[in-house]
């Protein structure tokens, strides 16, 4: 049976009214704590008042706007009160001399030890920090009306590999994320392309050459979100989605770890982490090696990819120092280097355009005529680096982030110069970097109970440097292909602004009704120059404990990245092998779209007792062993003006923009989540699509049939996928009394996906999926060699070793097809230090 997307958003609206309608019942659970404790019960008449040393008697309290009544003490005769003081008489005899006797003093405390002192000290420093922490998290990053998923440090640790998964494969699990290729952007939010922002610590990271998902590693998640919907207007640019990272810190390592991980495709990595608190500052480091045969996507169904061996390096840094309780400075800084060989697909045919060489002949490319497909020899080399400084204050109703951040990205392509003009009758060397350098302030002001006034700012400026050769060979009038090759030169250099600023309300229109408003204005100054003011509404609903409701509307202002934002000079290829058939018209432009987003999230079962996990905690905690399911709908649409998409035309297997007209995006989220104790389960799916029509910008990337086709027509974009759902689960083994099952933890996770699309203007998709994971860890406590326990774990990617496509090499903005991971096998070893 076939179900559209209007149909599922139908079912998605029912849902949200019959669970509404429901919900009251739950919210009257006798087991939910009362919101105001009883009053004490009164005496019973007659009964004499307890006897209350008159020192110890409490002030009277007085009622607001009544006349305060002085309190009135009445004191018995003073051999009276010695007797009530003293019951046993002494004797009435008189006294001999009076004796002098020694002051009654108590014993002395024992002097604090230094480590003593030091632990205290960490633990002041540790709660002030995690103070400011939720400060920051509540009072400067409002999420009202939004769909937020939430993966928290344990869950992270719950899943196959561990911190050992790569970003790119962690987002999977989130709501309406679907898997794409490295080459591709790696994944896609609500069907949108490269729409999405990257935060750590509520600071906007800038965007870079190469994606966060490749630069940043999961060992320095504490939290991990996805935000969804009519963003708030603190959020800007990038709105399909925000991916909100939380590091860990100092205090949450008490030391660190060290790890080994490997297995099949030649993988192994190495990995640390350490942090602590010295003096007034938290700490927190964490690095790792990468090296793996499988390092992008196998162009074949095969086990093994040939030319496709990877090496990477990453190290993240972290601080936080108090200057007093209430400001801090934090920084963090990250680095990245990653070498890639890109992987080749055997068989291919030479002289994919079909040219004739000199008089006729057999094409050549530097005298050769023939050769191998699987010996092209392509690499690609990429550097990331960023650093922030943050100064926090919180005081009273007033809180106040300003930072500075930067970062520098750069990305060689190096093509193989015979293998790629003989076979694809070009060989493209392409060159990018960006370095940017911005500030960002948030302030937060709670005017009174009903109303909290949030303001802030972004400015940045970019020096981007965009470089290209490429090497063909010259036509002649005949249309023949002379083997005379010529390098091609183009470029850009361009140091462009970005400016935005927002403010917003958050008006308590009830204790259970928040109505968030506002407003932003961004301004580019770029290849292009635009601005827009943006409104932002937002309404969330809790009408029980148990329930959440949300609807938002959100205009948005996406500029393309700098980098990408140059259109491509393909006239100058012209009487060339490289010659494109369609000439371009047109800037790229800022996509400009309205959003709207209804959801609710509902608790199905009666509310758990709460208790504490430490001092660190920000939250109450459900206690052990009482059940929890979480169940949540989410609805939204676009209509976006100048929609950008991106896709790889040609064989670097890095990204270029263009614009669609117009273009619209709808879809509908359903997820669940079940957690008892030591055992949790859960589960997303998600239907929605993205179409757009007229590409009016670099329609030089299709041919004129396919430009044609698009122009009268809406068509998928070839990133859109009909169905895409993800599940996992885990369960630890705790309390057995076998040392060899307690702490054991299984461990499982699912993706599926209906296909991305493929085909001549995507009219088809490619066969859908479904890849399975396990994992199984042990951590292994009081062996007798080595205090500090450590964890093996053996992981299976792929179970059911389905060979699946990604992509197929064809559809618009594809160039060669990738396939998913085959079944894998990996073993570690993880060292608590």
């Amino acid at each position: 049976m076939r179900v559209s997307v209007r149909d599922g958003l139908l079912l998605g609206a029912s849902a949200i009214a019959i669970i509404t309608i429901n919900a009251g019942a739950l919210a009257q659970d006798p087991n939910a704590p009362s919101p105001n404790p009883p009053a004490p019960a009164a005496p019973p008449a007659g009964a004499p008042p307890a006897a209350t040393p008159p020192a110890a008697t409490p002030p009277a309290a007085t009622t607001p706007g009544a006349t305060s009544i002085p309190q009135i003490t009445v004191v018995a005769p003073k051999a009276n009160r010695t007797a009530a003081r003293k019951p046993a008489a002494k004797p009435t005899t008189a006294r001999s001399a009076p004796t002098t006797t020694a002051p009654t003093t108590t014993a002395p405390t024992p002097a604090q030890t230094a480590a003593q002192a030091e632990v205290q000290a960490n633990e002041r420093v540790v709660q002030q920090t995690s103070n400011l922490d939720t400060r920051r998290d509540d009072a400067l990053q409002p999420k009202v009306g939004t769909a937020i998923t939430t993966l928290s440090q344990q869950d992270l640790e719950n899943l196959p590999q561990g911190s050992n998964i790569a970003i790119s494969d962690l987002v999977y699990q989130f709501p309406g994320v679907s898997q794409d290729s490295t080459s591709s952007g790696d994944f896609h939010v609500r069907n949108d392309h490269a729409n999405v922002q990257f935060r750590i610590n509520g600071i906007q990271m800038p965007d870079g050459v190469s994606g966060f998902s490749q630069f940043l590693d999961t060992g320095l998640f504490s939290k991990f979100s996805l935000i969804t919907g009519a963003l708030p207007a603190q959020y800007g640019l990038h709105t399909t989605g925000v991916l909100d990272i939380t590091t860990k810190t100092g205090a949450a390592l008490s030391g660190g770890s060290v790890s080994t991980y490997g297995g099949s495709n030649n993988t192994f990595t190495q990995s640390f982490e350490y942090g602590g608190v010295t003096g007034n500052t938290e700490y927190f480091a964490t690095g790792r090696y990468l090296s793996s045969g499988l390092g992008l996507e196998n162009p074949t169904g095969s086990i093994n990819a040939i030319h496709d061996h990877t090496e990477l390096g990453r190290f993240f840094g972290y601080t936080s120092t108090l200057l007093d309780p209430s400001t801090r400075i934090v920084t963090f800084t990250g680095l990245s280097e990653q070498k890639y060989q890109i992987p080749t697909n055997p068989g291919q045919p030479i002289n994919v355009g079909g040219f004739p060489g000199a008089g006729g002949g057999p094409y050549s490319a530097f005298g050769a005529t023939n050769g191998s497909s699987s010996n092209i020899n392509e690499n690609q080399y990429e550097k990331n680096s960023f650093f922030v400084a943050a100064w926090q204050k919180s005081l009273g109703d007033t809180d106040l982030q300003l930072s500075y951040y930067n970062r520098y990205s750069e990305l060689h392509f190096v093509p193989d110069p015979v293998g790629d003009l003989l076979f694809n009758n070009i060989a493209t060397d392409v060159f990018r970097s960006t370095f940017v350098n911005g500030v960002q302030g948030d302030f937060s002001y709670k005017l009174n109970d009903a109303h909290t006034i949030r303001t802030g700012f972004i400015a940045q400026g970019e020096q981007t440097r965009v470089r290209t050769t490429s090497t063909v060979e010259p036509v002649d009038g005949a249309g023949n292909a002379i083997d005379t090759p010529e390098n091609i030169s183009d470029g850009s250099n361009l140091f462009g602004w970005q400016f935005g600023v927002y403010a917003q309300d958050a008006w308590k229109l009830a204790p259970t009704l928040t109505l968030n408003y506002g407003a932003r204005f961004d301004q580019i100054l770029q290849y292009v120059q635009a601005n827009q003011l943006s409104p932002r509404v937002s309404l969330e609903w809790r009408p029980w404990w148990s329930t959440v409701v949300h609807a938002g509307y959100a205009r948005n202002f996406t500029p393309p990245d700098q980098d990408l934002g140059r259109v491509t000079q393909t006239q100058l290829l012209n009487n060339t092998t490289g010659a494109v058939q369609a000439t371009n018209s047109g800037a790229i432009l800022p996509e400009r779209s309205d959003v709207y987003d209804v959801g609710i999230v509902q608790q199905l079962l009666p509310k758990c007792p709460t208790g504490t996990s430490g001092l660190l905690t920000k939250e109450p905690v459900a206690t052990t062993n009482c059940p929890a399911l979480e169940v949540g709908v989410d609805a939204y649409y676009k209509f976006a003006r100048d929609l950008i998409d991106d896709g790889q035309f040609g064989q670097a297997t890095l990204l270029s923009a263009f614009n669609y007209s117009e273009g619209i995006v709808e879809g509908i989220e359903y997820k669940a989540k079940f957690t008892m104790g030591n055992f949790t389960l859960y589960s997303s799916w998600s239907m929605g699509f993205e179409k757009a029509t007229t590409p009016v910008s670099n329609q030089a990337f299709f041919t004129p049939q396919e430009l044609a086709f698009a122009d009268s027509n809406w068509i998928y974009t070839d990133h859109t996928q009909l169905l895409t759902g993800s599940g996992g689960g885990s369960y630890l083994f705790d309390h057995t009394n076998n040392w060899w099952i307690d702490n054991t933890k299984l461990s499982a996770t699912m993706i599926y996906g209906s296909g991305l699309r493929q085909g001549f203007d995507n009219t088809d998709h490619v066969p859908a999926y479904t890849q399975v994971n396990l994992g199984l860890s042990h951590e292994f406590k009081d062996t007798g060699w080595d205090p500090k326990p450590f964890t093996v774990r053996f992981d299976v990617v792929n179970l059911l070793d389905d060979s699946y496509l990604i992509r197929s090499g064809t559809g618009i903005g594809v160039f060669a097809p990738q396939f998913g991971p085959r079944r894998g096998y990996f073993v570690g070893f993880t060292q608590k230090l």
